[in-house]
């Protein structure tokens, strides 16, 4: 059942189709790679793990999980105002993230068929997953009377080209870490029902297997390429991504701090506690890690946060553009400033970490 309540101000392409949000450094990105130098890797000295990984994704044991049942067909009216534009973009900013993996995966998955099959049909089933994830999420904005264009995203979206070593980095970091974002927020709600203001956080539970099988598959790729990880560059690039991808995130839900609230969470709390499992996490397969237990960590991010929220005041106001600019220029130069910094805290070597709990 659509409700009747007026919609969110979005800008539509067309009615009940919202416009994509405008890209900037903290949307989510899609990738294209090198698929040649991707064909030609060496998968043998982890193809046993990687086949085993295969196993998993040809059982598929979510075939039966997205399926959307009687809760959903109700009015979602009660969700209203900041709250509902909040869930919207929400939404839209995880079905935007498992529609750029869907359109990576199948990609490899493609031009990998006649010369990885291993590899090329793990990306062809995680492909599979992606398009229910982002399937999933499209209509579950439909239900607040919105939903995305897929085939306008796929031809009208910027690509990045990622070397396939940057592909791994990223990806395996963006499937661990949506692996904790969803399995806090499903044990949050599974603990205080009362905050649960919608049904998709039921699905949440099985849905971040997916991403913890995914990120699995990007780690033993890693390890059958040895090289990747094991030199000076590797520590450099690692401190590089996490802090990347911890910053995009923190600086994108501090903003949106709102809408955390209106499902019972803090947002910083929930951030930091996901920053650090994703941290712990990244050490079974990163040569190093981030310093994330110094409190210098968050003190920096929150003083970019800080910064992002004057910008924003910047934007809405009436000055002159060139006014506009001086005002900002500080801003930018603070925030760069911070990131470097944090980049150049000591990193933890987790070889020293891993011989430590042996």
């Amino acid at each position: 059942m659509v409700d009747s309540l007026k919609k969110p101000a979005f800008e539509e392409l067309r009615p009940g189709v919202k416009v994509p949000a405008k890209e900037t450094i903290l949307t989510p990105r899609f990738y294209t790679t090198d698929f040649e130098a991707m064909a030609k890797m060496d998968i043998s000295p982890n193809e046993d793990e990687l086949r085993a990984i295969l196993e998993e994704f040809r059982t598929d044991y979510n075939r039966h999980h997205f399926v959307r049942d009687a809760e959903f067909e109700q009015s979602w009216a009660h969700i209203d105002g900041q709250t509902r534009q909040l869930f919207v973009e929400f939404l839209e900013r995880s079905c935007t993230a498992e529609f750029s993996g869907f359109l990576l995966y199948k990609e490899l998955g493609r031009r990998l068929k006649d010369k990885s099959p291993v590899l090329a049909e793990c990306f062809m089933l995680m492909s599979r997953d992606e398009a229910r994830h982002a399937g999933f999420l499209n209509k579950a904005m439909s239900d607040f009377n919105m939903c995305l264009d897929l085939g306008f995203l796929t031809k009208n979206h910027t690509y990045t080209f990622f070397k396939p070593k940057f592909i791994f980095y990223a990806t395996y970091l963006s499937e661990k870490i949506g692996y904790w974002r969803y399995i806090t927020i499903y044990r949050h709600l599974e603990a205080h029902p009362e905050h649960r203001i919608y049904p998709i956080f039921r699905f949440f539970e099985n849905w971040c297997q997916d991403e913890n099988r995914h990120g699995d598959f990007f780690d033993a790729i890693m390890k059958a390429q040895p090289q990747m990880l094991n030199d000076w560059a590797a520590k450099l690039w690692s401190r590089f991504f996490l802090l990347s991808v911890f910053a995009t995130m923190y600086l994108n839900d501090i903003q949106r701090s709102a809408f955390y609230a209106s499902i019972g969470l803090d947002a910083r709390d929930y951030d930091i506690y996901v920053i650090k499992k994703t941290n712990e996490t990244a050490g079974r397969v990163f040569p190093v890690i981030l310093d994330v237990e110094n409190p210098e960590f968050y003190r920096r991010l929150d003083i970019c946060t800080q910064n992002n929220a004057k910008l924003a005041d910047i934007a809405k106001s009436d000055a002159p553009k060139l006014v506009k600019l001086f005002q900002k220029l500080p801003l930018y130069v603070s925030n760069v400033w911070q990131l470097t910094r944090l980049y150049l805290m000591k990193p933890v070597d987790t070889a020293r970490m891993q011989g430590a709990v042996s």
